[in-house]
């Protein structure tokens, strides 16, 4: 495990990895600063750039993007209260109101610093518990690597905001999309109808309709927005090393709650943060300081969302499960380099979990410097307007969608699944399990149909083999559970309308 560790180490020997992380950093504060925007988008607008990168320099970069842009968000939380991203909601509840009170400089240095402490945290327990993982995975056959598909698939529960029927009309729509293109067994073509379809659909040009241009169309959509001044920005240099001492308890307890919660697939760096918040207050001298600008709040929810993002690599490094949208468009990345996410991942490819591993450490001082020397600027990005945004992401979005294939095809499977993402957007029908299914659907099929041939057919296969009957098990109770609340849900609200009968 050492020696594999001084592998990711000695990556950096190459100058092309650490410059790499900057560029991540300093985009993914580019991008989480923009509210509205987000690391999903982010990465799916990077990718095209990652073509002709060495696949170490690729994966170093995104992952640099995901975390800087989940802090990145912070930034026009704490100055607008208008939050880049889900997970910087409870930020905004208390850097705001210290942005009122003159204090804008404080509120960013505690939320950049606890960021770090995040990061950090969860990198060292993201080492520890995803090897041992990945090793347990390695003796896993069709029918447990079908079942553990099924129980990613099973997380459309959790990745779907909204109605649970809605997220499941999503991952069917998605699930059929991954059909198109030649059967691997058989070699007959499935909804093929030109040549271009027989390799299936390309998954970048998918990510980039599904996710930038439906966000395109949303922004033309929205029109030109109210430019926000911004607030002036004073001691951000000054906050005492005693503050964050006094708060070490809290920087502890939140890094685990943080990375556990994002371990869990589907669950994110906003639910965690959301925690955090929740449990920092139980526990804190001053709750009454909370959502008034609260030190501690911000620390708690900024500590947290970053240590989320090891949490949820995690999974997808160990299992090569997504468990978020974010990381279901990292494995997209990874795939396009040739690399396929898994147990396997740690002995064929150990240069890359262990180059991550390492990067998460080094980006820490990186990204410090650079959210705090740049403070002002990122203030700035927020204030870009709505329709030089759109221009930008769209020309980058088919740029690189033809650059993947250098032929429209691509670009014509973009601009249609840009269209698709509006239709569902305006739907309220979840894009995340789209993409979900459309990167587990192969692994379904293909296990499913391996699994039967060594039966002779007996689908008990599944269900006599005790780790893939556990993994199913979980499946269903994943999928199950929130269907019941919602049930019971409706029943109590059913109950409050009906007029009582005397």
């Amino acid at each position: 495990m050492i020696d594999n560790l001084l592998i990711g180490l000695d990556a950096f020997a190459n100058p092309m990895v650490p410059l790499g992380l900057v560029a991540g950093a300093l985009i993914g504060y580019l991008i989480g600063a923009i509210p509205g925007l987000g690391p999903s988008l982010g990465i799916a607008l990077m990718i095209p750039f990652t073509y002709g990168m060495d696949p170490i320099v690729s994966i170093v970069m995104l992952v640099s993007l995901f975390a800087a842009a989940e802090y990145g968000g912070a930034i026009s939380g704490i100055l607008l209260n208008s939050p880049g991203t889900a997970a910087a909601v409870a930020t905004a509840w208390d850097g705001y109101p210290l942005t009122k009170q003159g204090k804008t400089g404080i509120a960013l240095n505690i939320s950049i610093i606890s960021s770090g402490v995040g990061i950090f945290a969860s990198a060292i327990l993201l080492f520890l518990t995803a090897v041992p993982l990945s090793e347990y995975a390695l003796n896993f056959g069709p029918t447990a690597y079908f079942a553990l598909a099924l129980l990613g698939l099973s997380l459309v529960s959790s990745l779907s905001s909204g109605s649970l029927l809605k997220g499941a009309l999503a991952m069917g729509i998605g699930l059929a999309l991954a059909t198109i293109g030649l059967d691997t067994q058989t070699g007959v073509p499935r909804f093929s109808y030109h040549a271009d379809f027989f390799e299936g659909l390309p998954l970048v040009p998918a990510l980039l309709g599904l996710f930038a241009l439906s966000e395109v169309l949303y922004m033309i959509e929205a029109g030109a927005s109210h430019k926000t001044k911004n607030q002036p920005m004073s001691g951000i240099l000054a906050v005492p090393f005693k503050t964050f001492y006094k708060m070490k308890t809290l920087f502890l307890r939140s890094s685990l709650i943080g990375y556990f919660v994002g371990v869990i697939p589907g669950a994110g760096a906003s639910v965690g943060s959301f925690v955090s918040y929740a449990v920092a207050k139980r526990f804190s001298k001053n709750p009454e300081l909370f959502g008034k600008g609260s030190y501690e709040g911000i620390a708690a929810s900024e500590t947290a969302n970053n240590a989320s993002v090891s949490g949820s690599l995690a999974p997808m490094l160990a299992l090569g499960i997504p468990g978020s949208a974010t990381t279901a468009i990292m494995i997209g990345a990874l795939m396009i380099h040739g690399i396929q996410p898994g147990p396997l991942l740690f002995t064929t490819n150990p240069q890359i979990p262990y180059t991550v591993f390492v990067s998460l450490w080094i980006s820490v001082p990186i990204m410090v410097f650079i959210g705090l020397a740049g403070a002002r600027f990122w203030a700035k990005v927020a204030d870009i307007p709505r329709p030089a945004i759109a221009a930008i992401v769209a020309s980058i979005s088919l740029i690189g969608a033809y650059a993947s294939e250098s032929s429209m095809f691509p670009v014509y499977v973009a601009l249609a699944f840009g269209v698709i993402g509006y239709v569902l957007r305006k739907a309220n029908i979840p894009l995340a399990p789209v993409i979900l299914a459309l990167v587990l659907g192969d692994m379904l099929e293909t296990n499913l149909r391996r699994a039967l041939s060594m039966s002779n057919g007996d689908v008990m296969t599944f269900v006599t083999n005790p780790l893939s009957a556990t993994l199913l098990a979980v499946a269903v109770l994943s999928f199950a559970l929130p269907a019941l609340g919602a049930f019971r849900n409706k029943i109590k609200g059913f109950r409050r309308q009906r007029p009582i009968v005397r």
